[in-house]
């Protein structure tokens, strides 16, 4: 199976693809062509055909794809065999929307548990979930194992918080701080910044309208 190299854009639609293909599965669909699965995901056939085409042969002409054999193979590649128990490094308003979420339906990720500043909430459960001070949080992260943490605490203190998990056993930070952090290079940062994807939102449907118009 030929996963090395796989391109940041083609990792970034396996989680689209996976998850329709469980909707399909869950309405008793078998199979699909990469014309039918394009249409559904907005993504073009061959760019379909090509990200599969990493992980080696999953279909075949003229049959298409079987869903459940695809299922259980992005279900391998992604982890999704296995809960995956990740960190939640500031519970602010962004925060505290998402402990509510917590990544429901369908997904085998899961906030464990959560760190702040705030004394009022350190000590409390909410959502299910755990809120240690900041203090904690290496003895916490290490004693649990937890390898990802999602970052939401204000700009000013990103880099020195990030700077702190370094000293763990964290290896992937998603970023919703609009601060691009340093990390070493056996860390990796997925930056997630809400008002620079909704500027260019803006930007587009100001230059060019909508499909429909």
């Amino acid at each position: 199976m030929a996963t090395e190299n796989i391109p940041n854009a083609t990792a970034k639609r396996l989680p689209i693809y996976y998850r329709y293909l469980n909707i399909l599965a869950d309405s008793g669909k078998t199979r699909i062509s990469s014309t039918e699965l394009a249409e559904a995901v907005k993504v073009d056939s061959a760019t379909i055909r090509r990200d599969f085409s990493y992980f080696g042969a999953l279909g075949k002409r003229g049959y298409g794809y079987d869903i459940a054999s695809l299922v259980e193979f992005f279900k391998k590649v992604l982890n999704q065999d296995r809960l995956t128990n990740v960190a939640l490094i500031g519970v602010g308003n962004l925060g505290h929307a998402l402990l509510n979420f917590n990544f429901h339906g369908g997904s085998n990720v899961r906030i464990s548990a959560a760190f702040d500043i705030n004394e009022e909430i350190a000590g409390t459960i909410q959502s299910g979930v755990p809120i240690y001070p900041m203090s904690d949080m290496k003895e916490q992260l290490n004693a649990q194992q937890i390898e990802i943490a999602i970052l939401t605490v204000p700009a000013p203190v990103a880099q020195k918080v990030t700077d702190e998990l370094t000293e763990t056993g964290i290896k992937g930070i998603l970023n919703f701080t609009p601060l691009r952090i340093n990390v070493p290079e056996h860390m990796r940062v997925q930056n997630v910044d809400l008002t620079n994807e909704l500027q260019t939102l803006i930007y587009f449907l100001d230059r060019f309208g909508t499909e429909d118009e």
